[in-house]
């Protein structure tokens, strides 16, 4: 053998067998480029592999070298494994050179040039020098900066509770601001003598400014001097005064209003006061008991497309849990056959009111009785429920149901409510304190002594407050012997318009026992967006609405004469924006993914990043149930409530659990495990959590340098900090308004303004983030002057972000020629640091294999936005096993100029004479670039960019979930609204009847006729204007489940085929290297249109009946409010109501001939 081998390689033969061995070899690759065709149909695997190397070789160069992604990991490198001054810096690869200055704390000072060098020398060495002192001379002190940097574990329980105290703080700051206006409308009040007959001129908050045909200031109008004020969303208010509003069925110089009106106006002074005081005050206000509202500071009501500002004080949550102690409630509707008509109309309408004043620490039912007694939610036989809001609008769609008929068995409704009531207290569920019997009919032929003597006697726990419906008043006098036997109120209610007053006037009578005792409560209210915001001027935010919560105290009357009376003169409030309370967040502790949340007594959300109350529908609209959204319905993979439980009962403690976070609009899915810590705040029934996930989520880095070396950066025009968070207080002093973030830290560092307050660890390792990352300036800078580079303008933005909320950009091309505009701007809520969220592609970055780059295109708010693609990696610190993300980089490219490198790359092939057999420009193949998501990047198609490719390719998509390349992951929407047709009633057919034309015409004047005013003929209830929606699509809540698709790290490659009717398509899925993209090429040659889209569409959870009764029935925990007032033994029950006398003698006489019409 061995001869054999010397004789084919002797020096005679070597000639002849060099060019047989070539053309062997040359046959041989041959052969094998055309091997997989003859003997695996299908497109070769290895041709796929080359093209994706290639792609994935070019793109991460191009990503590496515009985002500077190398330099700053090297620089890291170097802070936390520092060399020895006399050791050479290891040369970077692939960058391009720039100049050789480095920079000391002294200053710039120009390096003498050293011949030819590798870029990144000086940069690391002007660095190390940066960080140590401000001695120009800068020397190395290595082992002293081993000590200046370290990583840290996050004490997630010292977080919280420090977070805790701090808005503990906050909330009390609001709630003694409310205590002084207590105290000022009550001293006032206690002054003042009423006088029938006092005239007195108040800037009424509809009238100011307004004048008539003549040019001359309405009456309770007048000038009124309004200036833009920015800490009030920019709208035009006057800090000096005040404004009344009083609703429009009420009259503006009612003796009642103007007396309260004269007295209140104490409260200017107070108010302006507290705005000194607490410069983060923001809405002030004193809702009266009388009806009208006084704002500070003042501004323009304006009406609503109708004219009207249906907005009435007592009617909101602040005012009613301020006034009134919680109680269990039972509404019994006669629904006899007396009740026809117009009288059942005004009865539903009542009911509803009655519904509007109940709050989340109510509880309720409601029962319709005629000879029989029927629960109008039949599941809920013999129990109550909480009153929120899904709960009542659940019975509204009920109340719609009922129709009258046969006859009215009052005795056996009352005793059916006292039992409810009864068994339901006994077993300590419900409000446990206050209890009430709600009674909507036309008449009682008799007391119920007997039914009183039984069930309430002689302690009168249980108060009745009957409504007699219709303007007669034979039975009047039953109805109130019943109100003044048990504490309660009688009120007559003759037309729609007399509804809201006369359900009020419960309201004072429950107050009672709270305004003997003087108890002043303060109460907080669950977050919301009040109408007074909404419907009263007009929102300049682009966002929508924010959401606020309201600390609010109840006035009493202090006069001796009236004590026993318990007479409410009305409530106080502020509201405290939750963006207010995000300010305080250590958000650059909690790390990429953590957050921090609250929850209500009632486990409803206060503040969590997940919380969506608004909805778009062409402009930002509030969802129905936006207010009580359950902490289990955002954290809903803790199936058991264990943490929403620990909360509501306001213990402090720790939990885990694997959650399945989504981002970029739900289309996009993290997993990952959260540790949550959580404690009471107290001094409120709130209740804090702060949520951190493991990994790097647990670490953070901490540096320091010089404060003239950390300013002289973050002053650097590319840089910029996180808007919504706090590095100093400029609001807590109004001569600090006017300064920007950057502006205060300089004044705080260098000690001009001690006094600002500031985060002084904060701002240490932002100074620190801005010395480390300012080498990118110059080197961002040196690639854009270098002509060579970037020539077609492909690269649009460099852009680095760092975990304390600093960033910096380099814009490659002219502004006003970028692709993408809105990114990194306030548009671009996702690609931005914000109060509870780092931006989207840091997110994505982080959870990223290290030293890869993840690309994606960015969706917008308004529309997709399909021209650029994002590139993004963490820049990733290792110490002692400890791996915290310290910053994230990335670039901006043309979608374009992407898609070409992609196409570029895919014609590529190992054939020697560079004629490949195989490239996407054939025809019978189809070629993607898709995300580890699914979502498509390139596509020969352009209209198909953006869509999920299971949209595209149904049959593929389900193959490679069958093999698991892919995986479906189903999620749940708790917030979710689903449109709903509001089908046509009957009432077509019934109006075939020329009879029943006559009569719904005839009908239909009488409800014109008694609303005698344009508040109440369009502020009706939820139950009439259903009537008027039906045949319209509504959004309504509902439970949606949908899929989310991520992709197996472990599988980088495959190949597959699919059956299409017969036909087997063959496709090849490959890994991009160094990202987050695959390449699939699909053959061609079959039709498989006929395959089921795989669709990310969500899909509505349809409950049966059986489930929806379990539903209402079952009671989360809940934490009772610690005040209860349920009655008083000097209570003095004497005032428990009057009727009403008919307002139109003209309408009264229509009655009799409308009711014969109507009844028929």
């Amino acid at each position: 053998m061995q001869g054999n081998v010397r004789i084919l390689f002797s020096p005679k033969c070597s000639g002849t067998f060099l060019v047989l061995w070539i053309f062997i070899c040359f046959k041989a690759v041959a052969v094998q480029g055309s091997q997989p065709q003859q003997q695996q149909p299908g497109i070769p695997q290895s041709v796929v592999k080359l093209w994706a190397s290639a792609f994935g070789g070019e793109i991460k160069s191009i990503s590496a070298k515009y985002s500077g992604s190398q330099l700053l990991q090297k620089e890291l490198l170097s802070i936390t494994s520092p060399r020895n001054s006399s050791e050479p810096s290891p040369p970077m690869k692939g960058v391009t050179r720039i100049g050789t200055r480095t920079y000391c704390p002294g200053g710039w000072e120009d390096a003498a040039p050293r011949g030819p060098r590798k870029h990144g020398e000086g940069v690391q060495v002007g660095f190390r020098k940066r960080i140590l002192n401000s001695n120009p001379t800068c020397p190395e002190k290595p082992k002293e900066l081993v000590k200046a940097v370290k990583v840290e574990e996050i004490d997630g329980v010292k977080l919280v509770k420090n977070l805790a105290v701090r808005m503990e703080e906050m909330f009390r700051k609001k709630a003694e601001a409310t205590r002084r206006l207590v105290e000022a409308a009550e001293e006032a009040h206690h002054q003042h003598e009423e006088n029938p007959d006092l005239q007195y001129e108040y800037f009424n908050a509809v009238l100011i400014n307004e004048v008539d045909d003549e040019g001359n200031n309405v009456e309770l109008g007048g000038e009124f001097i309004l200036e833009p004020n920015d800490h009030f969303n920019n709208l035009s208010v006057n800090l000096s005064l005040s404004v009344v509003q009083v609703p429009t069925n009420m009259y503006n110089k009612d003796p009642d209003i103007v007396n309260g009106v004269y007295w209140s106006e104490a409260l200017n002074k107070v108010f302006v006061e507290n705005f000194e005081r607490d410069p983060t005050l923001i809405w002030q206000y004193f809702g009266s008991a009388k009806g009208f509202f006084r704002q500070y500071p003042g501004v323009k009501w304006h009406p609503d497309e109708h004219g009207v500002i249906g907005f009435d004080c007592r009617n909101r949550k602040w005012y009613i849990q301020a006034a009134t102690s919680p109680k269990d409630v039972v509404i019994l509707v006669d629904v006899s056959g007396s009740m026809k008509g117009l009288r059942l109309t005004i009865a539903r309408q009542t009911v509803s009111s009655i519904l509007d004043t109940l709050g989340d620490d109510d509880f309720f039912n409601i029962i319709a009785y005629n000879q029989e007694i029927h629960y109008v939610e039949p599941c809920l036989n013999g129990t109550l429920v909480r009153a929120d809001r899904a709960n009542k609008d659940h019975f509204r769609e009920h109340l719609d149901k009922l129709f009258a008929k046969g006859i009215g068995l009052l005795g056996e409704a009352l005793a059916e409510a006292f039992t409810i009531l009864g068994d339901f207290n006994s077993t300590g569920r419900g409000s446990v304190c206050s209890q009430a019997i709600m009674l909507v009919t036309d008449g009682a032929t008799e007391m119920y002594d007997d039914v009183f003597e039984k069930y309430n006697w002689p302690e009168r726990r249980v108060r009745i407050f009957p409504y007699l419906i219709g303007r007669e008043s034979a039975f009047a006098d039953n109805l109130k012997w019943m109100a003044c036997a048990n504490k309660g109120y009688f009120s007559q209610i003759s037309t729609l318009a007399d509804v809201q007053e006369n359900v009020m006037r419960y309201l004072h009578v429950m107050s009672r026992p709270k305004v003997i005792d003087h108890e002043h409560d303060t109460v907080w209210t669950e977050a919301y967006v009040d109408s007074a915001l909404t419907q009263a001027y007009k929102m300049r935010d682009k966002s929508g609405p924010s959401l606020m919560t309201t600390v609010a105290m109840p006035v009493f009357s202090t006069k001796n004469e009236t004590k026993n009376q318990g007479i409410l003169l009305g409530v106080v409030g502020t509201d405290i924006p939750l963006q207010e309370l995000m300010k305080l967040i250590p958000k650059h502790m909690l790390g990429i993914h953590g957050y921090a949340f609250a929850i209500t007594n009632n486990g409803y959300i206060l503040m969590h990043p997940d919380l969506r109350p608004l909805y778009q529908e062409g402009q930002k609209r509030r969802k129905p149930n936006y207010s009580s959204v359950d902490l289990s319905e955002v954290e809903w993979e803790d199936k058991d409530d264990i943490l929403r439980n620990a909360m509501v009962n306001r213990r402090t403690g720790t939990f885990s659990m694997d959650v399945m976070k989504t981002v970029d609009k739900g289309r996009r899915l993290l997993r990952m495990h959260n540790d949550y810590f959580y404690t009471d705040i107290k001094g409120t029934p709130f209740s804090l959590g702060v949520a951190l996930s493991r990994g790097h989520g647990k670490y953070f880095f901490r540096g320091n340098v010089s404060v003239d070396a950390g300013l002289r950066d973050l002053e650097q025009p590319d840089v910029a900090l996180a808007d919504e968070w706090t590095y100093c207080n400029t609001e807590e002093e109004h001569e600090h308004r006017h300064l920007t973030q950057i502006q205060a830290i300089k004044l705080f560092m260098t000690g001009k303004r001690p006094h600002l307050k500031c985060d002084r660890e904060l701002i240490q390792e932002v100074l620190f983030d801005a010395v480390v990352t300012a080498p990118l300036r110059s080197y961002w800078t040196g690639l854009a002057l270098n002509k060579s580079e970037n020539s077609d303008k492909g690269v649009e933005i460099a852009f680095l972000g760092t975990r304390t909320g600093l960033s910096r950009t380099n814009l490659f091309v002219p502004a006003d020629q970028l692709s993408n505009q809105d990114f990194l701007t306030h548009e671009d809520k996702e690609g931005v640091f914000n109060a509870d969220h780092f931006p989207l592609w840091y997110k994505r970055a982080a959870e990223q294999v290290p030293g890869t780059f993840v690309y994606s295109i960015p969706f917008s708010t308004a529309f997709e936005n399909k021209s650029v693609v994002l590139a993004s990696t963490a820049i990733q610190l290792t110490d002692d096993r400890k791996s915290p993300i310290v910053a994230a980089v990335g670039i901006q490219m043309k979608l374009e100029f992407f898609q070409r490198k992609f196409w570029t790359a895919c014609r590529q092939c190992s054939a020697l004479d560079g004629k490949c057999s195989l490239s996407c420009d054939n025809d019978d193949i189809n070629c993607y670039l898709i995300d580890n998501n699914g979502f498509i990047l390139v596509a020969e198609d352009a209209t198909q960019t953006g869509l999920f490719f299971g949209e595209v390719e149904g049959a593929v998509m389900s193959k490679l979930l069958m093999m698991g390349t892919f995986k479906r992951i189903t999620l749940y929407d708790y917030q979710a609204v689903c449109r709903e047709y509001a089908g046509s009633s009957d009432s077509g057919h019934t109006l075939s009847n020329p009879f029943t034309v006559v009569k719904w015409l005839l009908a239909e004047l009488v409800i014109f006729l008694l609303e005698f005013n344009l508040y109440s003929w369009w502020n009706i209830d939820a139950s009439v204007k259903a009537q008027r929606t039906r045949g319209k699509t509504i959004m309504v809540p509902c439970d949606t489940e949908y899929p989310a698709f991520v992709s197996e790290r472990i599988i980088r490659e495959t190949s597959g085929s699919v059956d299409c009717e017969g036909c087997i398509r063959s496709f090849v899925i490959q890994q991009i290297p160094s990202s987050n993209l695959f390449m699939i090429v699909v053959d061609n040659k079959c039709d498989c249109s006929s395959a089921p889209a795989v669709t990310m569409d969500p899909i509505e959870i349809m409950y049966n009946e059986s489930l929806k009764c379990d539903r209402l029935k079952y009671q989360k925990d809940r934490k009772k409010p610690e005040s209860c007032h349920p009655f008083h033994p000097e209570e003095n029950a004497i005032e428990c109501g009057s009727a009403t006398r008919p307002s139109f003698f003209f309408t009264s006489a229509l009655l009799p001939l409308i009711a014969a019409v109507i009844s028929r």
